[in-house]
């Protein structure tokens, strides 16, 4: 018998363990839990080291606690805000480093537009919590099968989500092309969070000539801030500068 390994990411121990618990009842199933992001990234590691590495992650949407080392790819506020949720940036990381798994958010309620970002960060599902146990379990084996599972009520929601992400992505990547190699190398220092000063110091320029690209970075892509050309340029799929001396790019795009 072919056993599926799953890990069940929940910081809500009663629920992360009763869960765990009734997935343990099927003949075909190992199941573990862990009670944070940090928690879960070590046991994958840990299992990946030991040759028994996992084939299912179910991760809470609302995972709470940071994950130190991951830069979330998906921006989940709107222009202008920074915030993100934790769940779905692990999903990011986790997809990243062992790109084999397949990963189910549980989430409290149906939400078209975090359900979107949840694909986008690399989920094959989103299930509510209270589903029964056959469903969850039809859900674990389908995504083992390259399936993608949703909610029919959210199908809808999530198909133009992912629709207009389409195109404000395709609207940015068109900005940030406008853009001189200059203004770029600045704006990845601008998504590394890096001032004005430190843009100075790591690319040889005179604070005051670094002043003069941001301003022209943010008449370039429209914006009026920092954060909106920060937003902007992740949609763009533009990542930070690397501050060991590299750059780093999502999408296989040429830093």
């Amino acid at each position: 018998m072919v056993r599926i390994r799953v890990l069940v990411v929940d910081d809500h121990r009663i629920f992360a363990e009763s869960l765990a618990a009734a997935l343990a009842a099927e003949p075909d199933v190992d199941v573990s839990a862990a009670g944070s992001g940090p928690a879960a990234l070590r046991s994958l590691e840990r299992a990946v080291a030991e040759g028994r590495r996992y084939d299912v992650l179910l991760v809470d949407a609302d995972l709470g606690g940071a994950l130190p080392g991951i830069r979330p790819a998906v921006p989940v506020q709107e222009v202008g805000e920074d915030g993100l949720v934790d769940g779905i940036s692990l999903v990011t990381g986790v997809r990243g480093a062992q790109p084999h798994l397949r990963i189910v958010v549980l989430a409290e309620k149906d939400d078209p537009r975090r359900a979107a970002l949840a694909l986008q960060a690399g989920a094959s599902g989103w299930v509510a919590k209270d589903c029964s146990l056959s469903r969850l379990l039809t859900v674990i084996r389908g995504v083992l099968r390259e399936e993608t599972h949703l909610p029919p009520a959210l199908l809808t929601g999530v198909l133009r989500e992912l629709t207009a992400a389409r195109k404000h992505r395709t609207e940015s990547e068109r900005l940030v092309e406008s853009l001189t190699p200059r203004e770029r190398e600045v704006l990845r220092c601008m998504v590394a969070g890096l001032g004005r000063k430190a843009v100075a110091e790591r690319l040889f320029l005179s604070p005051h000539t670094v002043r003069t690209h941001m301003q022209n970075v943010l008449g370039k892509l429209g914006v009026h801030s920092t954060l909106a050309a920060v937003a902007l340029a992740r949609r763009a799929g533009v990542g930070p500068v690397d501050l060991a001396g590299d750059v780093v790019e999502r999408g296989g795009q040429l830093a």
